[in-house]
């Protein structure tokens, strides 16, 4: 689990406590997610026109059709993965990378794919200069997965899929979990996948809206 804050006297703090209360009212319970969000600097992961909402609990638009998403949608996803530090873990849009900077305090090693090469970059250069050291980030087809650093203990898809990926299932360990946003490009549920000695088993979280998961086993453009 990587081991940072963010940088003392930022002027935002007090957001994110706001946010972290928000979180906890709505049902987040976990206590290391909570942390993650009360250290994790997300106005550094919007675009500046948008920076004075960045701590209120709504998806907010990060260029090229693709958004942030809803924070509490963030912590649901990271709460129902059930991390405990050590996992590696497989992240399919890193969109902003703010979700992957959580994501690099729960988990042991995130491998992240992104699909859009500017966003890629976006990210890659707000996670550097937050202290995310556990984080690489890939441009590709994020429903191909990462094959070469698999199998993956955790695998978080953000983005709506009309059936899960096979590259992924065939990259989650044994006792793995995966969560994603399955359904039509409208509307979709939220389901956890996971590995078990008798197979694979999905189960429905809730529901929730996602921009479309591009690429050879999602949706095409």
């Amino acid at each position: 689990m990587a081991s940072r804050g963010v940088t003392p006297g930022d002027g935002y703090g007090g957001y994110r406590a706001q946010l972290v209360e928000t979180l906890r009212r709505k049902g987040i319970r976990d206590l290391a997610v909570l942390r993650a969000v009360a250290e994790t600097p997300r106005h550094l992961f919007v675009p500046e026109s948008v920076r004075h909402r960045a701590y209120e609990d709504s998806a907010l638009p990060i260029g090229g059709g693709q958004t942030i998403s809803q924070p509490f949608v963030q912590a649901r996803y990271l709460e129902v993965l059930a991390l405990t530090g050590r996992e590696k873990a497989l992240e399919v849009g890193t969109g902003s990378g703010y979700q992957t900077a959580l994501l690099s305090q729960l988990a042991g090693t995130v491998f992240s794919v992104e699909r859009l090469p500017h966003l890629a970059q976006q990210a890659r250069q707000v996670l550097e200069a937050t202290g995310c050291r556990n984080v690489t980030v890939l441009v590709g087809d994020g429903t191909l997965g990462w094959r070469a650093f698999a199998p993956y203990d955790a695998i978080l898809v953000a983005a709506a899929s009309p059936s899960v990926p096979a590259p992924l299932v065939e990259q989650l360990a044994e006792g793995g979990r995966l969560v994603i946003p399955l359904g039509d490009r409208q509307a979709q549920v939220l389901t956890l996948v996971q590995r078990t000695t008798r197979g694979v088993e999905q189960s429905a979280i809730g529901d929730v809206r996602f921009v479309p998961l591009i690429g050879e086993f999602g949706f095409r453009e």
